[in-house]
């Protein structure tokens, strides 16, 4: 599998006879990245995995209208972020009565997962990160787990940095003293 540059992808997409050939290989490029975007988001690898069937919809059918502006995983950040949490406020508007797994929430769903561990620090984490507002959660895990730049996190969320930092700074805090409590 050979990597291609994201403008030689973009390049070959807008030709109708690579067109396929390039969406598949930023799919190829890309989807490990999202998927664990979006797991993290999501938390179970099922719902995970239709996130991320939509999203690559998205970005098929946006694909021939990027300008550029932006770095091009940036843009499809940006798509994933919003798709996950369309889907997040989605689940919490579906009747709780039909699932018990909707009633649990997020923190539960964790433990409930088959490799769950209760004594190792990454589950204790994930916990932890699962009981944050939805977005300290996401500011953290596209800091922690993403690295991703403030500056970069502004333009995917339409958010300042300082406000960005802030809720960063909440989101660690309220993670420590989880994991020191419990």
């Amino acid at each position: 599998m050979t990597h291609h540059s994201d403008q030689e992808i973009l390049y070959r997409f807008r030709q109708p006879d690579t067109k396929e050939a390039a969406f598949t290989a930023l799919v190829e490029k890309y989807q490990q990245r999202i998927y664990w975007h979006a797991r993290r988001m999501v938390v179970s690898h099922e719902d995970a995995n239709d996130v991320v069937q939509n999203i690559f919809i998205r970005v098929w059918n946006g694909l021939e209208k990027f300008r550029e502006d932006s770095q091009l995983y940036t843009w499809m950040y940006r798509i994933a972020t919003n798709e996950c949490l369309s889907f997040l406020d989605q689940q919490k508007r579906k009747p709780k009565a039909h699932s018990i797994e909707q009633e649990e929430g997020l923190a539960e769903r964790v433990k409930g997962d088959d490799h769950f561990d209760a004594q190792k620090l990454e589950w204790k984490l994930q916990i932890a990160i699962q009981q944050l507002p939805e977005k300290q959660r996401l500011v953290f895990t596209l800091r922690y787990y993403d690295e991703m730049p403030y500056e970069q996190m502004s333009k995917v969320l339409g958010t300042s940095e300082g406000a960005l930092k802030a809720s960063y700074h909440h989101a660690a805090k309220k993670i420590e003293d989880y994991l020191l409590n419990h």
